[in-house]
């Protein structure tokens, strides 16, 4: 199942998901994340499947929600609604579920709800060059997707408030100190560290492997499902806000927003 956002491709028990969306950075949109999960559940059952890579095209791995696509949906059928983040609760949901270990190749910038999706996996990888940016409140929003537990569970609550509240840049390899992340390599070599890590795991023992995956996640993200609902109750005030019609117009500017003038 591919389609032009998003491509599938399971070959020699590797499911390889990539975002396809280049000319916005592999911004997302609600299609998006559906057709993510929907490729996930569809091989959940698949024996043949033995990992599962998540990936984006181009320069970016995932550069967060398409505000373009949300300001044009919003005047077209009016308010923001919750769809775009159901579907990302939906996906990173789905990421954890999943059987197989699921890696996310991080090939370039993570930010706002690609933050979520990167971390949603069992094995986060990333370039040199890379970063991850909760850039949330630069839009007037809150951390969404289950970021708010999946950071928070990997390097804790000092750090987790920092990324989310400042809206920084994290750099892939200090990513990697604070314990944010499994490994980073450099850019030329990346392609091959990849392959060489999905070649162990396609290797190693599936049942194995999907024990030790369910018992560290209930054991580390209890608090994800709470963290979706609360994530989504206060999404849906801040999408109404004034600040967020501000963000977006700003970005869509690319000027920096004046929050609190309404």
């Amino acid at each position: 199942m591919s389609n032009h956002d998003v491509l599938v491709d399971l070959t020699d028990g590797v499911l390889r998901i990539t975002l396809n969306r280049p000319e916005r950075l592999n911004a997302v949109t609600t299609e998006t994340l559906d057709s993510v999960a929907e490729a996930l559940d569809k091989h959940a059952g698949d024996r043949a499947v033995r990992v599962a890579v998540l990936s984006g095209t181009g320069r970016a791995f995932c550069t967060g929600a398409d505000l373009s696509a949300s300001k044009e949906k919003a005047e077209s059928t009016g308010p923001a609604d919750a769809s775009t983040i159901d579907a990302a609760n939906r996906l990173v949901g789905t990421m954890r579920a999943f059987p197989r270990p699921v890696i996310a190749a991080v090939n370039g910038p993570a930010a706002g709800v690609g933050v979520s999706l990167a971390l949603g996996a069992d094995l986060t990888v990333a370039t040199e060059s890379s970063y991850f940016l909760l850039a949330f409140t630069k839009v007037g929003l809150m951390p969404d997707g289950g970021a708010t537990a999946l950071v928070a569970a990997s390097i804790g609550r000092a750090r987790a408030l920092k990324m989310a509240l400042l809206a920084e840049r994290l750099p892939a390899t200090e990513a990697l100190a604070a314990g944010l992340i499994a490994q980073v390599h450099a850019d030329d070599a990346f392609a091959d560290e990849v392959a060489a890590l999905v070649g162990r795991l396609a290797a190693g023992p599936s049942d194995a492997f999907a024990a030790t995956k369910s018992a560290i996640n209930d054991a580390t993200l209890g608090q994800l499902d709470p963290a979706f609902a609360r994530e989504r109750a206060g999404q849906l005030e801040l999408l109404a806000s004034a600040d967020f019609a501000e963000g977006v117009a700003a970005f869509l500017e690319k000027r920096s927003a004046q929050f609190g003038r309404a």
